[in-house]
């Protein structure tokens, strides 16, 4: 049960990426929604700023889901142990890359979607932004505890 409690939340949010690249959240499906959306927040917008901010929030959420993924994935890598280590977040971003594609292939066959090597690149990049920006937090973390030792996390209380 320890494995499925590590690795279970990184399968979960897979699952949820995996459902985000159907067709029901296609640009045509979220844009019945969130152009109207856009349209009611921003009532003097063109409707091609509308269509630009629609494709920024849909681009920005490659990098926030994968943001996640990144995170719990190293969670299922590090498993008990509580520290960050280079190994494992280049092991949690090839991870992530890998999936990425995987998603982008997925979307090659689903109709009113298309693939693009520019959507792996931007998962890719929120999968390492979330590493980096665990390194800055344990780096963080062991300064504020005076710890020598950079790469310890706090045992939870």
């Amino acid at each position: 049960m320890r494995w499925l409690r590590q690795w279970g939340p990184a399968m979960a949010w897979a699952v949820v990426i995996f459902a985000l690249s159907t067709q029901a959240l296609s640009a045509q499906a979220t844009g019945r929604i969130i152009i109207p959306l856009l349209h009611w927040l921003f009532p003097q917008a063109s409707l091609e700023t509308l269509a630009w901010l629609h494709f920024a929030l849909r681009k920005s959420g490659h990098f926030v889901e994968y943001f996640i993924f990144s995170f719990l994935v190293l969670r299922g890598i590090r498993g008990e142990r509580k520290a960050w280590e280079l190994r494992w977040a280049l092991a949690t971003v090839a991870i992530a890359a890998c999936y990425a594609v995987l998603d982008e292939v997925h979307q090659a066959f689903v109709p009113q979607r298309t693939a693009s090597p520019l959507d792996s690149l931007l998962d890719t990049s929120g999968a390492v932004a979330a590493q980096l920006f665990a390194w800055a937090y344990v780096r963080w973390w062991s300064r504020r505890l005076g710890h020598s030792a950079a790469n310890r996390v706090p045992a939870k209380p």
